[in-house]
């Protein structure tokens, strides 16, 4: 099933753009029963593409329905994507990429299907489209204390793929952790380009120059380049520690860790924002509030492995605790000039 439909999605892409003109398909009877999933990168990266699905996947196994997979859509024109959706009976969306808040929007508004978008909260509409954001700055603070806990050099790394407020978010919180623990702890920093989510020869080659510059753990956020910058800490050890270190986001790639350098990761899930989603479009609430993956809720967590020791990790539940009672205010990052500020600050 999933063959056919993709070789669907493939030849909509490659016809262009549609004109849809049919009155938009009426909701399921008793709610939502098929769920549209749409990212840019195949669902094969431990990451954002891949834990969407899985997200996707929860939130229709919640009400006995299936998903409608068009992984890998890349970010140009979606609709002819979209518009098969309706054709597979699709009554529910999910536009995994902040490259698609425009688009997916005006698509729901076109044809009445209800879209959840990232990062766009103005997008909001009753009805039609839900807007997911992220706390991600408070798993970046964990990542922070664990990294600063457990660094042989006193520097640490910042690698992002993209110039991406999730990104932003999560460095200035890892940062700021970092600093909670050592004030005088070092950064190095590099960013692969402006939307270089994919390029994994490109994470491999800043990753090995943040490590050449004395970088021992790796805070890397990259999708699918992620697996270039484990591929750096593999090969590359900093002067001064035994070897460097990688703290992932979003997946777990501890099954494909054959180094054994993966530390930790700061784990997204997307399930539970998914499946209010569902829960809200069968209330009729849908589009009256956004959704927000956090610590509090489960969204946001932090992944203990095997390397991590006990010292380090009793520092990160202290961390959390604080987090939680409200005595550690994390700061909000939005841009690579506030986390260049949290850094000199």
């Amino acid at each position: 099933m999933r063959d056919s439909r993709m070789a669907r999605y493939g030849a909509a892409v490659a016809a262009g753009a549609l004109v849809l003109t049919m009155a938009a398909p009426a909701m399921a009877q008793d709610g939502v029963a098929e769920i549209g999933y749409i990212s840019p990168e195949d669902a094969t990266d431990f990451g954002w593409n891949e834990q969407g699905l899985v997200g996707a996947q929860a939130a229709a196994d919640s009400v006995g329905g299936t998903v409608i997979e068009a992984a890998g859509s890349g970010y140009g024109d979606i609709a002819p994507v979209l518009n098969q959706m309706v054709d597979d009976g699709a009554d529910f969306v999910i536009a995994q990429a902040s490259g698609y808040n425009t688009q997916a929007p005006a698509w729901a508004a076109e044809t009445g299907i209800p879209v959840v978008v990232f990062d766009a909260p103005d997008a909001t509409a009753p009805g039609l489209v839900a807007n997911v954001s992220t706390d991600a700055f408070q798993g970046g603070y964990l990542a922070g204390v664990l990294a600063a806990n457990m660094t042989s050099t006193d520097t640490l790394g910042l690698v992002l793929s993209a110039n991406d407020v999730n990104w932003h978010k999560q460095a200035g919180g890892f940062v700021a952790g970092a600093k909670s623990v050592n004030p005088d702890i070092a950064f190095e920093q590099a960013q692969i380009d402006e939307f270089g989510y994919g390029d994994v020869d490109g994470g491999n080659r800043v990753t090995t120059a943040v490590i050449a510059a004395g970088a021992d753990i790796i805070f890397g956020m990259g999708n699918g380049s992620s697996f270039g910058m484990l591929a750096a800490i593999e090969n590359n050890v900093p002067e001064g520690a035994e070897q460097a270190w990688f703290i992932d986001v979003i997946g777990d790639k501890t099954s494909i860790d054959e180094q054994g350098v993966l530390l930790s990761s700061v784990l997204w899930d997307f399930s539970g924002a998914f499946e209010q989603a569902v829960a809200d479009i069968d209330a009729g609430t849908f589009g009256e509030q956004g959704y927000v993956l956090d610590a509090a809720n489960g969204g946001i967590g932090l992944l203990q492995t095997d390397h991590i020791s006990d010292e380090a990790w009793a520092a990160v539940e202290a961390a959390s605790a604080g987090i939680a009672d409200g005595s550690i205010e994390v700061p909000v990052a939005t841009s690579q000039e506030e986390v260049d500020a949290l850094i000199a600050g």
